[in-house]
């Protein structure tokens, strides 16, 4: 989930965080994902379909799920912070309970105080314990067709996770799995656990954005959104369907994957469908593992 916008009332904050308890608390997640937003519009100099609002600090707020005992993965835009700063936050964390994925900027020209590599670096020196996590983009290697290259080089940076942005091409991500797999195999190493990101999509302004962030979205799926009776339902059957064709393929390849649920909008039924979303993988995979 996103933290909420800065500016927001400590006790609206707290009241996000009881809410976010209350909701998780029956399904029974292995972790809670805290994202760290930065404005792309240098990425993409389109209008946002959802208006860009600076959030708090996802560290803070995990400061306020209190109750919550599972680890937390928090998000660092690693380019907003200054080589001090963040190495005074890796410091400070329990590698028991927080791990993190570092992101890098969002476009070459943008000026940053932290690059990525130097951040990896500096994690290793201050805190090698804490797992560092890296970002996977199926959208890129279907550009690209080098991103299983990437992924082992920030392994060899000490990476030991990956989660992807917003899943909608299966075939982009069974290309990447795939990639990935015969890449390690060739270079002699263990795959890491590939976290697949799923969003619903509950109106056709979600699924602008959605674009705008870069997901792939083909156009038959698009067709089926924007046709459908009721897009949340549409949007959350072909999240199953993703993740059912996703585990079945990695269990083929032995890969180690996991999913990621998210809403990208904030509306309360998005939100919710993305929960019930979050139970039902969950007890799919259980399924799949127990069989």
């Amino acid at each position: 989930m996103t933290p909420p916008r800065q500016g927001t009332p400590a006790e609206s904050v707290r009241q996000v965080a009881e809410r976010t308890m209350q909701r998780l608390e029956p399904v029974d997640v292995d972790a809670l994902v805290l994202y760290d937003i930065d404005d792309e519009s240098d990425r993409n100099p389109a209008e946002r379909p959802f208006p860009y609002s600076a959030t708090l600090d996802p560290a803070d707020f995990a400061e306020q799920l209190e109750g919550w005992k599972k680890p937390v993965v928090i998000y660092r835009c690693v380019g907003k912070y200054t080589s001090e700063h963040l190495g005074q936050w890796l410091g400070s964390q329990d590698p028991e309970r927080v791990m993190t994925v570092f992101v890098g900027a969002s476009s070459r020209d943008k000026e940053v105080a932290v690059s990525l590599p130097e951040a990896q670096t500096l994690r290793q020196e201050v805190q090698p314990d804490l797992l560092l996590g890296g970002v996977a983009i199926p959208e890129r290697h279907l550009a690209r067709g080098d991103e299983q290259a990437r992924l082992l080089a920030k392994q060899s940076a000490g990476v030991s996770f990956f989660v992807t942005q917003v899943v909608y091409d299966v075939n982009a991500a069974k290309d990447l799995l795939s990639d990935y797999h015969y890449a390690c195999r060739d270079a002699g190493v263990e795959p890491v656990p590939l976290v697949f990101t799923l969003s619903v999509c509950g109106s056709l302004k979600t699924l602008e954005f959605l674009e705008w962030l870069g997901v792939n979205v083909p156009r038959w799926v698009q067709n089926d959104l924007r046709h459908s009776a009721d897009t949340l339902k549409q949007s959350y059957d072909q999240c199953v369907a993703t993740a059912e064709e996703l585990i079945a393929f990695a269990d083929r390849l032995q890969v180690p994957i996991g999913f990621n649920v998210e809403s990208v909008a904030i509306r309360k039924a998005e939100i919710e469908a993305s929960v019930e979303l979050a139970g039902h993988i969950r007890k799919r995979l259980e399924e799949y593992r127990d069989f």
